[in-house]
């Protein structure tokens, strides 16, 4: 079963936070969930990495499949942020993970789950 990783989760990670590196070998010592996260929570993190950063982060990123944006997920990002960004701030990364886990079926592990108020797909607190 896919698990998604959330940017802010693989953020504290490369940040040095101790929960976040419990948090992902717990996962995979589980083995019950492919790590997995979305383009642009790739994007997130590669876009802002420091040149010497470099080599690290995407030997960290190489443990995670990611998963591409389609026209379909683009398209179901733009219904649901349309939906909640008005009541609950919904930014378009957050829709386009949303989207990308309603087209997939699977789960969402992030710190702050405000960010998915949407109730159609299992939204986890990652610690």
């Amino acid at each position: 079963m896919r698990a998604y990783i959330d940017a802010d989760v693989l953020i504290g990670h490369l940040r040095g936070a101790r929960q976040a590196l419990v948090f992902l070998r717990g996962l995979r010592v589980e083995g019950v969930y492919e790590l997995w996260i979305g383009a642009m929570q790739r994007a997130e993190v590669v876009f802002f990495m420091k040149p010497e950063e470099e080599a690290q982060t995407l030997l960290f990123l190489s443990e995670f499949k990611t998963a591409p944006v389609t026209q379909d997920i683009i398209d179901g990002a733009g219904k649901l942020y349309r939906r909640w960004h008005p009541s609950h701030g919904m930014d378009i990364n957050d829709a386009i993970l949303a989207a990308t886990v309603l087209h997939t079926g699977v789960h969402v592990f992030c710190l702050n789950t405000k960010h998915y108020p949407m109730t159609d797909f299992p939204i986890k607190k990652a610690w």
